[in-house]
């Protein structure tokens, strides 16, 4: 690894380009490589994938602990089934991969999307009786798209290799609307882990997911203003156990119609966790889901090389005795200022350095990531310290990522004042009838995206007596999400 030299020209001030310095970043932290050959796939190196499945491993945990069991499906989806859901078809037919054998294309198959219709037809053979209800799955899998607009590493792929699926069958809507609560909650506990804030919208209609009754989204806002999906929730009612005859046998004695849900998230989460935190120093992980939380420096002069390095390994195996992911740099081919800058860089919670006067001193000197600061601590009693420490970072990070976010939402009831706000970036709420007509004028009178009504809040709370934003005529019955978008 190459750290960048004094005077070397690399991105600054994130929130003004912050596509260069997020490719910067993933680069010169060899969390991931760009470079492969093919357009919209990408490479996970190891540092990148220790941090990948701290995340996959909080993601399992809570999908186990919600009574969901683990599956693995293949990749392949037979084409036909792929076509049974009428919208499903439309929405996805020219987003697929096709696969032939020698190219004969005897067989038609697609490289899978989704795995709604992959799924239907085994939930067709699993679920007889209403005892089989709530049937609840998941996987972590690779899906591919056939992205045909600019790909961005980790944001827009055309094989998003980190993609969690749930999908769900219940007896009535009632449940299946249960469960996409339920999902709501499991997303807000895996966005909290990572220290990524939210907003929670219920995409408009010309916007949800191809075959979906409604779809529930996730969005967070990057340093540049732009939000980025970075969460979705289905309710998908009958319509693919009708198309698939996805069926129960009733208390009554009589056959009914599963209804469905789906629910997903990939390595946007990831993207999103690096964009919120990272700094012009490089990636600022929360220690949740940071691959090293601690790494400790020994301060090394002639003749107190072994008793640093006894101290600086004692307090290693404290930390991992406590838990604590910790490393020991004790390289002798760097100086410990080239190691600060380097474990800054690669987004490191908290360093411990220990010299010899700190050994003679019975203290080690933190230095957090998050705030620079530096300070001696105690040895005794060290890796209770740590904790407390690390925990202090992981909730001073979310704040401060909230805080963010909250301060790039703002309101506006003319067109003029939501076009300025637009342009400055973040999310703009403008008062909305309801009718997809107008919401759609909107979209084109801002030149931006709708992300739908607010979830997490009232979505009519102070919206009476006011108009439609484009459609003057008509009542305003919501506050309507808006924002240029990844």
């Amino acid at each position: 690894m190459q750290l960048v030299k004094q005077g070397e020209p690399r991105p600054r001030e994130r929130w003004r380009d912050f596509i260069n310095w997020f490719n910067w970043v993933i680069m010169e932290t060899e969390l991931y490589d760009y470079r492969y050959p093919v357009k919209g796939a990408y490479v996970w190196r190891p540092y990148g994938v220790r941090l990948r499945r701290i995340v996959e491993g909080f993601i399992r945990q809570v999908h186990d602990e919600t009574g969901h069991q683990e599956v693995l499906f293949p990749v392949f989806i037979p084409y036909e089934f792929l076509a049974k859901e009428s919208e499903h078809i439309r929405g996805f037919e020219q987003e697929v991969f096709w696969v032939s054998k020698g190219g004969s294309g005897e067989e038609r198959l697609v490289l899978r999307p989704t795995s709604e219709t992959a799924m239907m037809p085994m939930f067709q053979l699993w679920i007889k009786d209403h005892t089989d209800l709530p049937f609840k799955v998941y996987q972590i899998v690779s899906v591919f798209r056939a992205e045909t607009k600019a790909t961005r590493p980790m944001i827009r792929l055309r094989e998003i290799s980190m993609f969690k699926e749930a999908h769900t069958a219940h007896a009535d809507r009632e449940d299946a609307e249960r469960q996409v609560r339920e999902a709501v909650e499991i997303y807000k506990r895996i966005f909290d882990f990572m220290g990524v804030p939210y907003l929670i919208s219920r995409r408009p209609d010309w916007d949800k997911f191809a075959g979906a009754v409604y779809t529930i989204a996730f969005d967070t806002v990057m340093p540049d203003g732009k939000t980025m999906q970075i969460g979705t929730v289905h309710y998908l009612g009958t319509n693919f156990s009708r198309v698939f005859e996805v069926k129960y046998l009733t208390p009554k004695g009589t056959w009914e119609y599963v209804h469905t849900t789906s629910y997903g998230i990939s390595e946007r989460s990831i993207a999103a966790m690096i964009a919120v935190h990272g700094d012009d120093k490089g990636l600022v992980l929360p220690p949740n889901v940071a691959p090293i939380q601690v790494v400790i420096v020994p301060i090394m002069y002639k003749g107190t090389e072994e008793a640093v390095l006894r101290e600086a390994r004692a307090v290693s195996e404290e930390l991992m005795g406590a838990g604590v992911r910790v490393k020991v740099d004790d390289r002798t081919d760097k100086t410990p200022g080239w190691k600060y800058n380097y474990w800054e860089m690669m987004g490191v919670p908290l360093r411990i350095e220990i010299g010899p006067r700190d050994v003679e001193n019975k203290q080690v000197i933190l230095a957090r990531r998050d705030t620079m600061e530096k300070y001696a601590a105690p040895r005794e009693g060290i890796a209770d310290m740590v904790k407390e420490v690390l925990n202090d970072i992981n909730n001073k990070l979310r704040e401060a990522a909230w805080e963010f976010m909250r301060s790039m939402v703002r309101k506006a009831t003319d067109l003029k004042t939501a076009t300025e706000l637009i342009s400055k970036g973040g999310v703009v709420m403008v008062p909305w009838s309801g009718d997809n007509e107008c919401g759609l004028k909107i979209q084109q009178l801002l030149n931006a995206d709708a992300l739908g009504v607010p979830v997490d809040e009232d979505p009519s709370r102070e919206i009476g007596g006011l108009r439609d934003l484009a459609c003057t005529d008509k009542q305003a019955n919501y506050w309507l999400r808006m924002a240029q978008r990844y």
